[in-house]
């Protein structure tokens, strides 16, 4: 009896300890208190003048829900609390001014531990309108603790919230759980300060916070942060540049670089028009494509809306991968390579470039950078481009030897042309990049860049597939010179049958097949589905043309099919136009065509190209037995080689060549000798 009483008195004990303590179990949530923080400037409403004494963020803690908190400034206002001691956040409440409950839609909720709130990471953004006159609840399911809470009301608001309450208990917590805003990563940035990107030259510096994984992966860097583009400069929905402190392979995507880029995709609402042609980049086999994924971004606790993070477009390891110069790098062979340069429309704005001798062509050196190229660099590239320019519009440019094949990549510029025209892209010839390896004479294409416009999202082209003319000779935009260049190639019926074999090519294989590409956009489309829904929250502008839109359709859905749509027209567009005539003997098992992972990388594949009545085959394995039959299936010749080229003198008419390796693993060609 005297032992039982003895354990009771000292759970007695124990409790009223704890209670005199103010120790309580560590998951049980309270109300939190702390020192009230926020925004200074605010609105004396007798006076409609700013104030620091009326008003102020103490009014969304006091709890009356008639009483409100509103900044002098329309944008970036907040009130939070420091709560003393690292906690544990699980739930918030909020309510809004009195009739005013849409002023709170896509305000966001922040955590930090730094009282100037650079490190502060989303706990919960409103995504619907919250009843007035009553408190709204949300549970948070987030592991890392915080000193420091607040509210940031959306754009253009003034704040305007009546009150706030936290929940949670005190715990250092940890990061296997944080908050994404929806499926897609989640991008916070904030800058020193809270200073908001206005110019596209001038770097801020800051932190940023990229969630992943559904909350359980964290990566965050120091980084300087500027705008970027030239037309998407100036939409509402700005893009931006960023230069982390380290190299990180973000999100993982292939490269472990500094520089990476923010896409806006404000006039493309589909918000996946890039990412679209990019896969057709993959499929297409360039030997580079540019890494990119649909992401939510957040600056200074302001949701931004959807974006891409992708690739900066430099000479890189998995990005455009020539050798690196030195300023010392004066004297051949050194001195050839390797260089990055960019048929640009805008490069009067650039600070390294040339306009070409002949054509007067713009181009942008984009590599060696502005403040690493010393003139003998400038000199031999500007040179080396006029000598391919001096080949290409020479008489005798057919010359295999010594016309414009022997600067230009045929290979290449293929498949950057048909990106181009399945895509639709109106862009194409305003800004094409090109890269020159080191003892190469050859301009290589690529990678593709900027299709804001393409899949029929340009009124000056639109409806682009009822026109007959390849889409770079249309009414799009087109840097001087650049078409020029084009027609002249094509005027070469060597490049147009190889460009035929090698849509052929990928046609046989189903690689772009109408059913393989309308699944990409199908996939993209349910990815996306609930970020743009709070994308066109905070852009509402699906009922609107903006930049060059041909069409306003209303919904996101709506925008989405009308990419299908052109897609399929497309396809039968681009067959009638290089005349495809379907495998008689199709692949059983079609090939897909690649993945949209970013850390898939593609070689160019075996493809074949007719000139007048010879066929060529190049890229073959070695060794190879090639087979070439006739539409009976008759043998016509036979060969084995151990090249990695082939060629066979034929008859008009339409032939299957067949390719098999020492293993037994063959491929498949069709081709038309005319």
């Amino acid at each position: 009896m005297s032992r039982s009483l003895s354990k009771i008195n000292l759970i007695i004990f124990l409790i009223a300890a704890g209670s005199i303590l103010g120790i309580k179990g560590q998951n049980t949530p309270e109300k939190l208190n702390g020192r009230i923080i926020g925004t200074a400037e605010c609105v004396d409403y007798s006076t409609g003048q700013q104030s620091y004494t009326v008003n102020t963020a103490a009014n969304a803690f006091d709890g009356d829900l008639q009483n409100m908190f509103a900044t002098y400034q329309r944008s970036g206002g907040w009130a939070g609390m420091d709560l003393g001691e690292k906690h544990i956040i699980t739930q918030i409440a909020y309510c809004p001014r009195p009739e005013w409950g849409k002023r709170l839609v896509l305000g966001v909720f922040e955590g930090a531990n730094h009282p100037d709130f650079g490190d502060a990471v989303p706990l919960f953004m409103i995504s619907s309108r919250p009843e007035d006159n009553r408190m709204t609840a949300q549970s948070i399911n987030c592991s890392r603790g915080f000193r420091y809470v607040r509210y940031v009301g959306p754009n253009d608001v003034r704040c305007n919230i009546a009150e706030i309450e936290f929940y949670g208990h005190p715990g250092q917590g940890d990061d296997s759980k944080l908050i994404q805003i929806t499926n897609l990563p989640t991008i916070s940035i904030h800058t020193t300060n809270a200073d908001d990107i206005v110019e596209k030259e001038k770097y801020l510096k800051g932190i940023v916070s990229v969630i992943s994984e559904n909350g359980t992966q964290i990566y965050t860097d120091s980084l300087n942060i500027r705008g970027r583009g030239n037309a998407s400069w100036n939409f509402p929905k700005k893009p931006y540049r960023m230069k982390l402190y380290e190299k990180a392979s973000l999100l993982g995507l292939p490269a472990k670089e500094k520089n990476w880029t923010l896409i806006n995709n404000y006039g493309d609402k589909t918000l996946m028009r890039n990412l679209l042609a990019f896969d057709l980049s993959r499929r297409l086999e360039m030997p580079y494509t540019p890494a990119g994924v649909a992401v939510d971004v957040l600056l200074n606790g302001e949701y931004k809306g959807t974006y891409q993070l992708c690739d900066q477009i430099e000479v890189a390891d998995k990005r455009v991968e020539v050798e690196k110069m030195k300023k010392t790098d004066t004297s051949l062979p050194k001195l050839s390579g390797g260089y990055l340069i960019e048929i640009d429309a805008y490069a009067s704005g650039e600070t390294s470039k040339f306009y070409s001798k002949l054509k007067n062509i713009p181009v942008t050196i984009q590599y060696p950078k502005d403040d690493e190229i010393v003139s003998a660099q400038s000199s031999y590239i500007k040179s080396h481009f006029e000598a391919m320019e001096s080949a290409l519009f020479s008489s005798n440019f057919r010359d295999p030897n010594n016309g414009y094949r022997k600067y230009l990549d045929m290979e290449t510029f293929i498949r950057h042309f048909l990106v181009g025209e399945i895509s639709g892209n109106t862009d194409t010839y305003w800004s094409v990049y090109m890269y020159k390896q080191r003892n190469e004479d050859i301009f290589r294409f690529g990678p593709v860049w900027d299709f804001d416009l393409a899949y029929e999202n340009d009124n000056r082209t639109f409806p682009i597939n009822s026109n007959p003319a390849w889409i770079y000779n249309s009414k799009g935009s087109a840097a001087t010179g650049a078409r020029d260049l084009v027609n002249r190639i094509f005027s070469d019926i060597l490049f147009q049958n190889q460009l035929r074999s090698v849509y052929s090519h990928y046609r046989d294989k189903g690689i772009l097949s109408e059913e393989a590409l309308l699944k990409v956009v199908d996939e993209y489309a349910e990815q996306m589905n609930q970020s743009q829904m709070l994308n066109f929250m905070r852009w509402d502008i699906l009922n609107k043309m903006v930049h060059q839109n041909s069409q306003a359709l209303g919904s996101y859905q709506a925008e989405v099919n009308n990419v299908k749509n052109y897609i399929r027209e497309r396809i039968k567009w681009m067959d009638k136009k290089l005349n495809y005539q379907p495998d008689s003997n199709p692949d059983p098992n079609p090939d897909p065509g690649p993945t949209t992972s970013a850390e898939e990388k593609y070689g160019i594949d075996t493809f074949v190209w007719v000139d007048y009545n010879t066929v060529y085959l190049k890229g073959l394995t070695d060794p190879v037995k090639i087979e070439v039959f006739d539409t009976t299936g008759r043998l016509i010749s036979s060969k084995h080689t151990s090249d990695h080229q082939f060629s066979v003198s034929l008859n008009r008419g339409l032939y299957l060549i067949r390719s098999t390796n020492s293993s037994g693993k063959h491929q498949t060609f069709k081709c038309i000798v005319p």
